[in-house]
C-alpha cells in the first residue's frame, strides 16, 4: 500500500540504493512509475505493507516501509531486492554495489570505488569535513539526519588521516 514518503513515521525502515550515475528525467519517470506499482502491491505473507520511496539528487533511490503497520519479512525484502535488480537491468544501472562510495565536492556528487575513496582520504582530498552519504542508515529519521554528513560523523571516518 503506497503512502506519501512524508507521511511515514520517523522509525520507518529504509534502504538506500545509490546509482553509479545520475538518472535522466525519463529514468526518474520510469523508476517512479515502477516504484508506485511495486509498493502498491508489496506484501508480507499476503498482508499489505505500508511503504513509499523517494529519489534524492537524481541518483539515490530510497525505499521505505512503516513497520508499525506490518513488519517486513525475508520474503518481502527479497521482493524489494528483485524490484531493484529489475530497475538495474532495464536501465543499465548499478544500484547495489556496496563498494561504491559517494561524497560531495561542492554541488557535485562523486561516486568512486572504496579503494579510490581510501586513497583520496590518505592524500587528504577527502577530509573530516567532506560531506559523504552514509547509505547504511536504517530508519527514516536517520536518513533525514545522518545520511548526508561530514565524513568524521560516519563510518567513512575510519579512512581519514
Amino acid at each position: 500500500m503506497y503512502t506519501e514518503y512524508k507521511e511515514l513515521p520517523k522509525n520507518s525502515r529504509v534502504w538506500v540504493y545509490q546509482s553509479d550515475r545520475e538518472f535522466t528525467t525519463e529514468e526518474i519517470e520510469y523508476i517512479t512509475a515502477k516504484a508506485l506499482v511495486f509498493i502498491e502491491n508489496w506484501t508480507r505473507h499476503g498482508d499489505d505493507l505500508k511503504g513509499s520511496f523517494t529519489i534524492k539528487y537524481n541518483q539515490f533511490l530510497v525505499i521505505a516501509v512503516d513497520e508499525n503497520f506490518n513488519n517486513v519479512s525475508g520474503c518481502s525484502i527479497d521482493a524489494s531486492v528483485r524490484f531493484i535488480q529489475e530497475i538495474e537491468n532495464e536501465l543499465k544501472l548499478d544500484l547495489m554495489n556496496k563498494m561504491n562510495v559517494s561524497f560531495k565536492d561542492g554541488d557535485n556528487i562523486n561516486i568512486v570505488k572504496l579503494p579510490e575513496f581510501q586513497n583520496f582520504a590518505k592524500s587528504q582530498k577527502i577530509t573530516a569535513e567532506t560531506v559523504v552519504f552514509n547509505n547504511m542508515v536504517n530508519t527514516k529519521e536517520d536518513f533525514e539526519t545522518k545520511w548526508e554528513v561530514p565524513a568524521n560523523q560516519s563510518w567513512h571516518a575510519r579512512f581519514l588521516v
